[in-house]
């Protein structure tokens, strides 16, 4: 037979028989139709891309809520005491371990170790070690895992932004929480999947640490402001009812739909689906925000109407940074309560290149209290199990002494990227220990090493997410969270 009549048989029969291409997947396309689940799914998908999807296998977390501290916290003077840098405080570092390392603003040449004023003693039962700066976070140390061996390859606060965000230090690549609503779904019909709530003066980072990068733009953070309307333009404008509003959405929504049919561009299903949750937000956010159904004794434990006196953040956003960090922390609860996948809490700034002590002492004193009250108001409503509560930031600070040209004395600290501290707590993490450690001066890891990109690794892990299987092809290949690196962190697992 003639190759070219024997090619187009086949491919006539192909297209009569199979389920896979041809009039048989018609066939299984109707069957499916008739039982509505076909329809139901794929309906599903086009009013919503956050419509709630099966993870890998069982997870033990449902939401995040990530405390993101810019600038990064000094680890010595908080999480990870060392009495031996006490000891050594003014005396030079050898040459040897500060020849490939790159420094922000520190002189090599005249560098010295700066040992800590801080106090540390046992907290717990666990017996973990945490700073006098931190009381009340203190009293939860039974329920938080303590990393202090984390590093990264990032030295400024911008790509140690991205990387701590994103998994690496470029533009472009979709945060955490982006990751984890394309993956997982939001199980809120009425707010975002991912909202982003700051405080103090913003981070350097801004809109990149919650991008949704490559992914469409529905996976990406909502900021919510502090004050009027928690997101812009949310209200409608003056003389515009609900139905004329809804009329105009769903004539733009038939236009949309129109576009995508032609150009199966999912960024149009985006779209469509914003605007039908902002439609929905307008009775949603200003309930959550409306913070009158708190008992008073909710909103003293969070420290709301707490009042800095006196005190004064060099780095912050001025007056007021109590009550917005405090706020946002219960909103955190708050939201995760209504099903809402991420909540990043943003504070800025903990970049303490000078006056340590005292720039260190304000913010602890803003952050402690109402993030302790959080954690406790999360185990108390029975919330702490499914809902995973990290603090972190890009870096770490030196045990050298800030001594860059111009200044008369050591009174803070450079970027530290070898070694630092963080902690995470619920969502199936195992609480009341300590993992990894840094020699006796804080320099160098010297057991249990983490990575970012392992941190990462565990979190979806504790989402019932296989790091490894959350891809998305861009660009001719697959992309994922942990780029080609990642592994999970099995001690932090309960």
């Amino acid at each position: 037979m003639d190759p070219i009549c024997e090619h187009v048989l086949q491919s006539r029969r192909q297209f009569l028989a199979t389920s896979a291409s041809g009039i048989g997947g018609l066939a299984l396309a109707t069957l499916l139709l008739g039982d509505g689940q076909l329809a139901a799914a794929a309906a599903s998908e086009a009013v919503n891309p956050l419509t709630p999807r099966p993870p890998h296998y069982a997870p033990k977390a449902k939401s995040c809520i990530f405390i993101f501290l810019e600038g990064a916290p000094s680890q010595i003077d908080l999480f990870d005491p060392k009495p031996k840098l006490n000891e050594l405080h003014g005396k030079k570092l050898p040459e040897s371990l500060t020849k490939e390392i790159r420094f922000a603003f520190i002189q090599k040449d005249s560098a010295v170790l700066m040992g800590s004023p801080r106090k540390f003693k046992p907290c717990g039962q666990c017996g973990m070690e945490l700073s006098d700066l931190l009381p009340h976070l203190s009293t939860c140390a039974d329920d938080i895992a303590l990393v202090r061996s984390l590093h990264t390859e990032a030295f400024n606060h911008h790509p140690g932004q991205l990387m701590m965000n994103t998994g690496v230090p470029v533009f472009g690549r979709p945060s955490v929480g982006a990751w984890l609503n394309y993956g997982l779904g939001c199980e809120s019909q009425d707010l975002p999947g991912y909202v982003v709530l700051t405080a103090g003066r913003g981070t350097s980072g801004g809109a990149s640490n919650w991008t949704s990068g490559f992914l469409p733009s529905t996976f990406q953070g909502v900021l919510f402001r502090n004050q009027g309307e928690p997101v812009l333009n949310l209200a409608n404008p003056a003389g515009i009812s609900p139905a004329v509003q809804r009329q105009s959405l769903d004539t733009l929504r038939e236009l949309n739909q129109q576009r995508h049919d032609y150009t199966s561009d999912p960024e149009i299903n985006a779209r469509i689906a914003a605007y039908e949750l902002a439609f929905r937000m307008q009775s949603a956010a200003p309930e959550l925000l409306d913070l009158s159904s708190e008992s008073p004794a909710t909103l003293e434990a969070y420290g709301i109407n707490r009042e800095e006196g006196d005190m004064k953040n060099e780095h912050g956003g001025g007056k007021g940074e109590f009550r917005g960090f405090a706020t946002n922390c219960l909103l955190a609860r708050r939201l995760v309560e209504r099903g809402v996948r991420f909540v990043n809490l943003y504070h800025a700034s903990w970049d303490h290149h000078s006056s340590l002590d005292a720039g260190l002492t304000f913010n602890c004193k803003m952050a402690d209290q109402p993030v302790a009250a959080m954690l406790k108001d999360l185990k108390q409503r029975g919330l702490l199990d499914s809902t995973l509560v990290v603090w972190g930031s890009e870096f770490g600070r030196t045990p050298l002494g800030e001594n860059r040209i111009g200044t008369v004395a050591n009174t803070g600290r450079d970027h530290h990227p070898i070694a630092y501290s963080i902690w995470m707590a619920g969502g199936g993490i195992k609480g009341g220990q300590v993992i990894g450690e840094t020699d006796e001066i804080g320099w160098n890891i010297v057991k249990d090493p983490i990575h970012i990109n392992d941190f990462h690794a565990t979190i979806l892990h504790l989402f019932g997410m296989d790091h490894l299987q959350l891809t998305y092809r861009f660009k001719g290949r697959d992309f994922r969270l942990t780029d080609v690196a990642g592994k999970v962190v099995d001690r932090l697992l309960a």
